[in-house]
């Protein structure tokens, strides 16, 4: 009997998921619990295993689609057996919107015409991307947003080198060719720019600027996720924000000297900053808590998310229990944890669930920011950027080194002189991060 192949629910939060790309191709043998395809979800790349034996019969949906939870995206069944019944029921495709304007058609490639990816560019035209390769064929691998740029800049990707995992080519490799191609096109372009305002008419020139150029792009599942759960936290969650400034030159001066006693630590100045965090919290448990409609939620550790940014967007792992673990541990579970975010091999319990936040774009240098704070948390903690100012001590002016943080605050749960004290505790251990061993 065949064997329908739904989207599976692969996180939490999970509402529907992209197909990342097919590890079999039709006609190829599956075996139960063997990996089938790779499924982008909201936060991460995982993947879908066969829940049957026998032959991959049909796809459904084609690498770079989504598809919600539920929806027949393949069949597999035995190799003469008849599938038609299931394979007419699966749901079409959406109809493009009737107001929609009918774009130029373009005739792709015969050898394309069974798989080509077409999008409409900037100009209006409609561009037909190469073929998301797969990898049992032995041609090169490239994300579908990557495909379609390549596609619409004339860049042949037999000539690009991958950065994503397994070689992938993804958008950051094609843009930097698109960069140079740009550079390299620019003295046309102007030449042409200058004859063209020299010919045209004052309507032409009306109707030129009455609109800007633009493309469309599909939102990964990862950015329409966080736009959704912004939208249930900056407004319904009642945030107020507060701002301190810390001396740094004493956890500087750790740091360093760490990290000259075992360069192999590799010590940073954020691992410093997550510790001291997790040491507050546990002298603070108002602030290490959430709002939960009749509850007040108290957490009796300190599992600190650090945001870390990639590709798509942002996602945040997590420290667990940081209050109970060393600068050494902290520092190597942090390189682990956005080294697989950055491949998207985060599991969900590694990214859901914690009681405080921090995101440091003081690395980017960002002097003063805040932080939208990520539901259920209680708060989040905005780090900025290191650096020296003169400052006053013993009536003398003397140069330190300064940093600037905000803290966004569920006022449902933390009230100011609560987030206040909290602060203070930070900013006392930060400036005497001997305290870390008393």
């Amino acid at each position: 009997m065949a064997t329908q192949v739904i989207m599976p629910k692969l996180s939490p939060t999970m509402e529907e998921g992209q197909l990342s790309r097919w590890l079999k191709k039709e006609g190829d043998k599956v075996s139960m619990g063997e990996p089938l395809a790779e499924i982008d979800t909201d936060k991460a790349t995982m993947e879908m295993q066969a829940l049957g034996n026998g032959v991959l019969r049909k796809i459904l949906i084609q690498e770079g689609e989504s598809a919600p939870l539920g929806q027949l995206i393949a069949i597999i069944g035995e190799p003469d057996e008849d599938i038609s019944s299931i394979s007419s029921a699966a749901p079409a495709k959406a109809a493009a919107p009737v107001t929609e304007k009918k774009e130029e058609p373009v005739e792709p490639k015969p050898a394309e015409s069974a798989e080509a990816e077409t999008h409409t560019s900037g100009n209006g035209r409609q561009v037909s991307a190469p073929p998301i390769p797969q990898p049992t064929t032995g041609r090169l691998i490239v994300s579908p947003l990557a495909a379609r740029m390549a596609a619409e800049s004339g860049i042949d990707l037999r000539s690009v080198n991958g950065s994503g995992p397994g070689g992938r080519i993804i958008k950051r490799d094609v843009e930097g060719l698109i960069g140079q191609q740009g550079s390299a096109a620019q003295p046309a372009v102007a030449m042409k720019q200058t004859h063209l305002r020299a010919v045209d008419s004052p309507a032409q020139k009306s109707a030129i600027t009455a609109a800007s150029a633009y493309r469309d792009e599909p939102a990964s599942e990862m950015r329409r996720t966080i736009a959704r759960r912004l939208v249930t936290s900056l407004g319904p969650v009642p945030h107020f924000f507060l701002t301190t400034e810390i001396e740094m030159d004493r956890a500087a001066e750790m740091r360093n000297g760490i990290n000259a006693l075992d360069p192999e630590l590799n010590i940073s100045v954020n691992d410093i900053i997550i510790k001291v965090a997790a040491a507050a919290l546990w002298q603070h448990p108002q602030v290490n808590a959430s709002f939960q409609d009749k509850v007040v939620r108290y957490y009796e550790h300190a599992d600190v998310g650090v945001a870390v940014a990639i590709e798509e967007g942002l996602i945040t792992p997590i420290i667990r229990a940081a209050d109970q673990k060393s600068l050494s541990e902290i520092a190597n579970e942090v390189r682990d944890l956005a080294g697989r975010a950055r491949e998207r091999k985060l599991k969900p319990e590694e990214y859901m669930g914690a009681s405080f936040s921090i995101s440091n774009l003081g690395m980017f240098g960002i002097d003063e920011f805040t932080a939208v704070i990520n539901p259920p948390e209680g708060a989040i903690l905005a780090i900025g950027a290191m650096s020296p100012k003169p400052v006053v001590r013993n009536d003398e002016v003397v140069v330190r080194q300064m940093m600037r943080v905000t803290m966004s605050c569920d006022h449902r749960v933390i009230d100011g002189a609560t987030g206040a004290k909290f602060l203070q505790t930070f900013k006392k251990i930060l400036e005497n991060p001997l305290f870390l061993v008393v």
